[in-house]
């Protein structure tokens, strides 16, 4: 029997009734590795199944490990947990991945990189053949969101979505993906790409879905909104700062075309121009500082690393100096309120001239919502900031996935059934 300690590769398949296509993936794996001469591990991680998976998985020499919280990603976090190999190597057990390729996965980690992504897209160098993919993620989920995380995190990949990949123990201990469901395969990506991990890719085949029993676990809309959930969330710069600063500009030019009356030609700018720009004004200075938020959030739980301007500026506008800004904001702007209130009263209380006065009411307005934003903002804000003493950037604890290993599976798999 195969120490611990000799493993090289751990191959890990989570796993939800697929007695359909798990014997025929597991074979693949240890054939392909028996063939290469890796020593490894089989584990199947599985997440419930009802059907013969897992006496097909023990059968055929897999660990099986019994994943209790559902979920694509807390099926693979439970399964990368319990993996001994120096390399670790994912893959679904539809039998649309071929396992027979792990020997161009392992060259690669050999050479040094610490995650190796296969692409089946041929924007990649992949391959899809005829009824594997969907059109709609073909041509429209994957190229998409793919060319997303290039842009939005540099990530040098072409198959964001592809889940099959390789990567090493220690790249995994750096960048511990958290969710729970199909966004663990983009957030391990964003992780890597955010944290300058050396990233590889490895040109492959998809196959079609060999299962007969049920459908594929991916759902096309929704885990396609909850991807697109996760990027925008994760990258406050686009979803919250950059769109504020253009709403908050724009909003910004129109009170002032509204408050001095501007023309251009017959188009005229007048007290509903300013109403429309105050609103814009205040929906971005939210933007914005909720774009502070999110990045500080993702800084703490260590998904982004250390931003020093921002560090810098929260240091400059510290918790008290962000109370007098918003602390005087909010006086300016009562003051032009009160200014229009005391000219009402002065009249008797009788009909004001709107012209005039709401030039001084909508930016009075504005500026009080500003100051309070300000101060409520400052306030949440130094509340997510470290202690003092610390810094940004750390990973969160992890908690072991809850699993329990089979109690009659063998203490590792080596590459064939026989060995194991």
């Amino acid at each position: 029997m195969t120490q611990t300690n000799q493993i090289e590769l751990s191959v890990v398949m989570p796993c939800l009734n697929e007695a359909d296509t798990l014997e025929v993936c597991i074979q693949k794996a240890q054939t392909a590795m028996q063939g290469a001469q890796i020593v490894g591990e089989v584990i199947v991680a599985d997440n419930g199944s009802t059907d013969e998976s897992i006496q097909i998985a023990e059968r055929m020499g897999a660990r099986v490990i019994h994943v209790d919280q559902r979920g694509y990603g807390h099926a693979l976090q439970a399964g990368i947990a319990a993996a001994r190999g120096t390399y670790i190597l994912m893959g679904d057990a539809d039998d649309s991945y071929d396992f027979l390729e792990i020997p161009s996965f392992i060259e690669k980690l050999r050479a040094g990189h610490q995650l190796v992504q296969g692409c089946r897209l041929p924007s990649g160098g992949g391959t899809i053949k005829k009824g594997a993919m969907p059109f709609l993620h073909r041509w429209w989920g994957n190229p998409m969101f793919s060319f997303m995380v290039r842009k939005m995190y540099w990530s040098p990949i072409h198959d964001v979505y592809c889940g099959m990949r390789g990567f090493t123990r220690g790249f995994y201990e750096r960048n511990r993906p958290i969710a729970g469901g199909m966004e663990f395969a983009t957030e391990m990506i964003i992780r890597a790409s955010i944290h300058g991990e050396d990233i590889a890719e490895v040109p492959i085949t998809l196959h079609p879905d060999g299962r007969k029993a049920h459908a594929p676990h991916l759902r096309t809309f929704r885990d396609g909104w909850r991807t697109l959930r996760f990027f925008m969330l994760r990258s406050p710069r686009y979803m919250f700062f950059r769109p504020g600063l253009v709403v908050a500009f724009v909003g910004a030019l129109l009170m002032l075309a509204g408050l001095f009356n501007w023309s251009f030609g017959p188009m005229v700018f007048d007290l509903h121009t300013m109403l429309v720009g105050a609103l814009a004004v205040l929906l971005g200075g939210q933007a914005i500082q909720f774009a502070v938020f999110a990045k500080l959030v993702a800084m703490i739980e260590g998904f982004a690393p250390e931003d020093k301007r921002l560090t810098r500026m929260l240091e400059v506008v510290s918790l008290e100096r962000g109370l007098l800004v918003g602390t005087g904001a909010a006086l300016a702007g009562f003051a032009m309120i009160g200014f229009t209130s005391l000219q009402w009263a002065t009249g008797g209380f009788t009909n004001l001239d709107y012209g005039i006065a709401m030039r001084w009411v909508i930016p009075g307005v504005v500026l009080v919502a500003l100051g309070v934003q300000v101060i409520l903002g400052r306030c949440f804000a130094g509340a997510l900031e470290m202690p003092a003493g610390q810094s940004f950037n750390r990973a969160q604890p992890f908690n072991e996935p809850t699993h329990r290993d089979s109690e009659n599976a063998p203490a590792s798999t080596t590459n064939s059934r026989e060995a194991a």
